[in-house]
């Protein structure tokens, strides 16, 4: 079970994780519940494959909140032979598309196996044969940025040599008492490789815990010498006020799509470092790296085991990570230069309307250009007709414009903007105000949560889900003017009617949470200000399993409109 002459962080190659092993005090995670050693994760994985051993099911999707528990039964499930999928998420949206591709689901799910409970003699030491490193043993999703999410399916060796070679790369400057801690999930593939299995062939423990909120980021790199796994999501969206000058990371990561100059520069500047960004994607795994400590158009290098060429201005990888030695194209346009790659955009940002060939690239570029949008998230939409669905967050002078003249100045004003430079039947004619773009757990802007918010029925509106965790859910929504949830309320001036608002409170509570018990009881709502039409708002809800008990505030801009209690149970 252990190797006692094995240094606290030598490499080790994961294939021989459980066979060689490390010593049993060797420490492996900080849990809610307290350390947990190498000999914890022994018993962990011994719990976990004893269920995986007394099923038949061969196709397993795993969902973990905690990382110590995820990367457990993950191990548990390759030594019993089983193939895993990773679903992104644990909606039911999600796990219902993914019930036709897996005989069984695992971990934090409804009706999902769980790990043996402990017996006696399962403190003894198991021994365990090395994994295959050619068996594809493991099932991603890409994160559907730019449609669908699609299967990919990963040999073992891929993935134990990019975490190795993620060790070659950054494991001398890090000392060994280095944790891990992330904000991305580990049920991607960046949170995978970063968060569970770099530490686990390098020997740093991680935290097990995803850290949501910058709070939580700045509470845990107080305690230790910190490597900070993040995504641009989360690092352009630091508070200035926080002091972060006491708890800065020792080493800090960001990958899932390109960190803003804004965003790097607050980096260096609350969190004393810029990042090491990381580019790649599922299918090709990390291709390359760079750290723009002054310069904010340094150069990519490719990563340990990638060999990176540029063919007629296209990015052509060959990689360890790849199924195979077959040169892939990235779909990414490039250039080369003496000191490295400069990367100029991916060659699928290419859409038609009307036979007319739109650069959403170029338009999210001009959007940003007037000063009056700090983001955007554009997606093609099919219904009512083909055309561009604009989704926005204003900068401050876009807020200011938004406040004395409205939305319709605004919006006007960025489509002459655009008018210059496309075609009339290509300009975009629909438009959505959102507070924040929403990301999944891997901070990334998907297609499907942008085509959420041009959703009208009269059904609740599909909100985007902006974070999901340790009880609490934020979703952003919007009602636009014209809905059917307005009819008759009132005449001239519409408002969103409460007994709505409470309705919908229960209707995402019960999707988010485990809520199958009885409306019983409503307490202490309020409702503070009027809901009108095309106002974007945040809905704050909260889960008390304990009490049956679901908390609702529904806020925007204008601060809170509407908050209460609403109590489940028997009847």
């Amino acid at each position: 079970m252990s190797a006692p002459g094995l240094a606290m962080t030598d490499r080790l190659p994961l294939e021989q994780l459980l066979a060689q092993g490390r010593p049993a005090a060797h420490p492996v995670a900080l849990t809610p519940d307290g350390p947990r050693d190498f000999r914890d994760f022994m018993l962990a994985v011994s719990a976990w494959a004893e269920t995986f051993r007394t099923t038949t099911a061969q196709r397993i999707a795993l969902y973990c909140e905690d990382s110590f528990e995820f990367a457990s039964a993950l191990f548990a499930a390759w030594h019993s032979g089983k193939c895993v999928f990773l679903p992104g998420d644990g909606l039911p949206g999600t796990l219902t598309a993914l019930a036709a591709k897996v005989d069984a689901f695992a971990g934090d799910l409804p009706k999902a196996l769980k790990p043996a409970p402990a017996t006696a003699g399962t403190d003894a030491p198991m021994t365990w044969s090395a994994l295959n490193p050619d068996a594809e043993q493991l099932v991603i999703f890409t994160s559907g940025s730019t449609g669908t999410p699609e299967a990919i399916g990963k040999r073992l060796g891929q993935l134990f040599r990019e975490a190795g070679n993620l060790a070659r790369c950054f494991n001398h400057a890090l000392p060994a008492s280095a944790i891990v801690l992330a904000t991305v999930s580990h049920q991607h593939i960046y949170g995978l490789l970063f968060r569970i299995l770099w530490p686990l062939a390098s020997g740093h423990a991680f935290v097990s815990t995803r850290l949501a909120y910058p709070e939580d980021m700045l509470a845990a790199m107080r305690s230790c010498s910190a490597v900070l796994v993040a995504s641009p999501a989360h690092l352009k969206r630091l508070p200035v006020h926080l002091p972060w000058s006491e708890a800065r990371p020792f080493m800090l990561f960001s990958s899932g799509g390109p960190l803003p100059v804004e965003a790097l520069h607050a980096c260096r500047t609350l969190l004393g470092q810029a990042p090491r960004e990381i580019f790649g994607s599922s299918e090709t795994g990390g291709i390359a790296w760079r750290q723009r400590h002054a310069d904010d158009n340094a150069c990519w290098q490719p990563l340990p085991g990638v060999t990176l060429e540029v063919r007629d201005g296209l990015l052509h990888v060959s990689s360890e990570h790849a199924p195979d030695s077959t040169w892939l194209d990235a779909r990414t346009r490039a250039r080369h230069t003496p000191a490295g790659i400069v990367l100029e955009g991916r060659t699928d940002q290419i859409v038609k309307i009307e036979e007319k060939r739109v650069s959403l690239t170029a338009v999210e570029a001009l959007l940003l250009a007037t000063g009056l949008v700090h983001e955007v998230g554009l997606v093609m939409l099919e219904r009512p007709r083909t055309g561009l669905g604009v989704v926005i967050v204003l900068s401050p002078a876009g807020r200011e414009l938004l406040s004395r003249q409205g939305r319709q100045v605004v919006n006007a004003q960025l489509r002459e903007a655009l008018a210059g430079h496309l075609d009339p039947v290509s300009l975009p004619r629909r438009w959505r105000h959102v507070e924040q773009l929403p990301v999944n757990a891997q901070g990334k802007v998907t297609q499907a949560a942008l085509n959420a918010c041009f959703q009208e029925t009269f059904a609740p509106p599909e909100a985007v889900l902006l974070q999901h965790a340790d009880g609490e859910a934020r979703l952003s929504l919007m009602v636009p003017a014209g809905s059917d949830h307005f009819a008759g309320h009132f005449p001239g001036q519409p408002v969103l009617p409460g007994v709505t608002q409470l309705d919908w409170a229960i209707h995402y509570g019960r999707r988010l949470f485990d809520l199958s018990a009885a409306f019983m009881r409503l307490e202490q709502v309020k409702f503070q200000q009027l809901i009108t039409p095309d106002l974007p708002l945040t809905l704050i809800l909260g889960h008390d399993p304990a009490r049956q008990l679901l908390t609702f505030r529904f806020v925007s801009e204008h601060g809170a409109h509407a908050s209460g209690r609403i109590v489940f149970g028997d009847a």
